[in-house]
């Protein structure tokens, strides 16, 4: 079984540039290597054991000193959405990121997989953390009289 970090989809996308007060927004594909669930098994003689994979959550470190955590997958942006904030993975940025290295901020998406697993009379849960990471440059417009 394979468990991967997210499979980052960000809003401004990475090579583009948002701004500071406007909403970004964060999802992941849902695959089942990147979400779940995520089913396999395993025997050995007599014994199979059956263990299922699935994201409980994904915190989001937005690269500023503040996180998001997101209990679903989000929802990936559409530009008929205009700037509304995301309904459920979303993030205002309150500075610009001229001063980080590169004036860009790091996004960390850390996954948690909780794996339910059952065989030979016995089941248990288990729990894996993964993680991804992409960059967003976020700028900031200055409206002069």
């Amino acid at each position: 079984m394979k468990l991967s970090g997210p499979d980052i989809g960000i809003v401004p996308k990475p090579g583009g540039q948002g701004l500071v007060g406007l909403p970004v927004w964060m999802w992941t594909a849902k695959s089942p290597e990147t979400y779940g669930p995520n089913t396999a098994s395993a025997t050995a003689g007599a014994v199979t054991v059956t263990a299922t994979a699935k994201v409980s959550q994904i915190v989001w470190d937005m690269g500023d000193g503040r996180s998001v955590t997101c209990t679903t997958a989000g929802t990936s942006y559409d530009p008929s959405y205009g700037n509304r904030q995301s309904p459920d993975c979303g993030y205002l940025y309150r500075h610009s990121s001229k001063d980080e290295p590169g004036q860009k901020y790091t996004v960390t998406a850390t996954s948690t997989w909780v794996i339910d697993w059952n065989g030979a009379g016995q089941s248990g849960q288990l729990t894996q953390t993964r993680q991804s990471q992409t960059q967003i440059t976020i700028g900031q417009l200055k409206v002069l009289n």
